[in-house]
């Protein structure tokens, strides 16, 4: 494995120098390929799908969640993945998108291990040592984030007699749901997710659509202008509610924000398929009282606005990181609901009893349902958690006494671990605020390496084809060769990402260190410093954003 190390200059006389071994990124090896099947259809979804609705953090490669009887192969053939034309490769379309294939994909898998980590870590590295991805994000995060722009950005391909519908400016609907059937859940009606565009402002929204709904008081819609005030980390945004007669019916679309890879807790602590010879392990106590506070600091925010969250279910809360969850699908009660004229003091106080029933129903891996005897279910919640925790569920099931319950008193009770989940997203934002540090550095790099590629070996630049090569532009190219064409002793290729990437920060720190650079024929020489390298950088693309500036006026005269 290549390492970060300090690297000598070199001395007069010599052209390159000869550095560390080659550094070699991992190329794909596998061609994504899926297979024909039916026209799309609601009724065609998986629901025996080992992965949850929107994917998983551990949904493999060329994996496709969303769709039943798909097929899914890899070819052995191999794969360059810095190919312009896979067509000898795949023979299939070059486009990124194929239109054979129902779910537009990428021809080929992602290559999320770029920089994975080849050999094992030495423990002997020096101080001034650095393994390659130590100056990138982990492979685990930048996996995951690479999934999730990969999830936001799937859309449906065209299909003759298959025209995926568009609501108002929302377009490129692609379904989450993995429902075999429309059955009602808990509204009362069926309910389908999608994921779509915006037309307005190219965001992904999350569309809920309540089946068969007919809106007859114009007012109900209006409810959902008090939710979109409410702007919280634990809580789905909600945009907007409309009325749609597009899919041949009377629906009820509502717009939220999108979380993709997302999945409900039913999803995550009840899958769908389950070695019958384990048995499940109860979920950890740090985890449950996580979620309590989360969701306690939800109410407290709903509560404090005149509303009720009324959607406390474990198929409405869903998981869109580690320990992280949201309340989902909020103000659809409110409008499909409307005539109820329910007081809200009465709905908040339901609310503390659905989201005991929620911990309940965790604690033990037991779907509650009505017939559920709640104390015996607490008695077996009691045998595996603390006493400290099943009072609060306790607290939660039981009916108000003397005066009503309120969020503010159930965060009071959870001060003491609401401090372990504060400790805990500090940390992860220390963690988050170091990746970006990285980020940074490498985001400089590139703005460096974008003005020296429209310096170096420019054709014609204001009537002078030699522009690129006299003047200081020529130190330019003979730095270019020192930082990116090294040779070793038999002429073979050096590639030390360690020097480029000291090299590059010294010019872009402008240092008074010296560098011997010679030309290629080794007939010229020049023994300059990074800072006066860095004033030549920029003396040259100012030059030439002066031409680019001059040629814009002329064409706004009309020239």
């Amino acid at each position: 494995m290549a390492l970060l190390q300090a690297i000598p200059q070199p001395k007069p006389g010599l052209h390159l120098i000869a550095t560390s071994p080659s550094l070699q990124h991992e190329t794909g090896t596998t061609l994504f390929k899926p297979t024909q099947f039916t026209d799309f259809t609601q009724n065609h979804y998986d629901i025996n799908s080992v992965d949850a609705v929107n994917g998983t953090s551990e949904t493999p490669i060329g994996f496709d969640p969303f769709m039943t009887n798909v097929s899914q192969g890899l070819q052995s053939s191999q794969y360059n993945p810095y190919a312009e034309e896979h067509n000898p490769l795949a023979g299939a379309s070059a486009s990124y998108y194929g239109a054979q294939n129902t779910f537009s994909t990428p021809s080929q898998p992602l290559q999320y291990h770029l920089y994975y980590p080849l050999a094992p870590i030495r423990d002997t590295l020096q101080p001034y040592q650095r393994a390659v991805f130590d100056l990138f994000l982990p492979e685990s995060l930048r996996e995951d984030l690479q999934k999730r722009s990969e999830a936001a950005r799937q859309v449906l391909a065209s299909q003759p007699g298959v025209q995926s519908p568009s609501l108002q400016q929302y377009h490129s609907l692609v379904p989450l749901d993995t429902k075999l059937k429309n059955a009602p859940g808990i509204f009362g009606l069926p309910t389908w997710v999608w994921k779509a565009n915006s037309r307005k402002n190219g965001n992904v929204y999350c569309l809920r659509r309540v089946e068969g709904f007919r809106l007859t008081n114009e007012d109900a819609i209006k409810a959902v202008n008090s939710w979109k005030k409410i702007t919280h980390p634990n809580i789905v945004t909600t945009v907007e509610a409309f009325t749609t007669r597009d899919f041949n019916d009377s629906s009820l679309i509502f717009v939220h924000n999108y979380h993709p890879l997302s999945k409900t807790l039913a999803e995550h602590h009840f899958p769908t398929t389950t070695n019958r010879f384990s048995r499940t392990a109860p979920v950890p106590e740090k985890v449950l009282w996580s979620y309590l506070v989360q969701l306690s600091s939800a109410l407290k925010v709903i509560h404090k606005a005149k509303l009720a969250a009324r959607c406390i279910d474990i198929s409405k809360v869903i998981l869109t990181d580690k320990n992280r969850i949201r309340l989902s699908a909020c103000s659809i009660y409110d409008v499909i609901q409307f005539e109820g004229h329910r007081r809200t003091e009465d709905l908040q106080q339901e609310d503390f009893l659905h989201l005991g029933k929620l911990m309940l129903s965790i604690g033990t891996n037991t779907p509650l349902r009505s017939t559920h005897d709640l104390r015996a279910v607490l008695d077996q919640f009691s045998r595996s958690y603390s006493s400290d925790l099943r009072e609060r569920v306790d607290w939660l099931l039981s009916a108000p006494q003397t005066q009503l319950k309120t969020a503010e008193q159930l965060i009071c009770d959870l001060a003491t671990h609401i401090d372990d989940v504060c400790v805990a997203s500090f940390n992860a934002y220390d963690e988050a605020t170091i990746h970006l540090g990285r980020e940074l550095e490498n985001g400089r790099l590139v703005r460096l390496l974008a003005k020296l590629g429209t310096i170096n070996e420019r054709p014609e630049f204001d009537g002078d084809p030699n522009w690129s090569e006299t003047d200081h532009r020529y130190t330019l190219k003979l730095f270019r060769d020192y930082v990116f064409h090294q040779v070793d002793s038999h002429g073979n290729p050096v590639l030390d990402l360690g020097h480029i990437i000291s090299c590059l920060n010294k010019l872009d720190a402008g240092t008074e260190e010296k560098i011997y650079l010679t030309s290629r024929d080794h007939q010229s020489t020049f023994l300059v410093t990074y800072r006066e390298l860095k004033k030549q950088v920029q003396a040259a693309f100012g030059d030439l954003q002066k031409g680019n500036t001059k040629q814009q006026q002329q064409n706004s005269r009309g020239f």
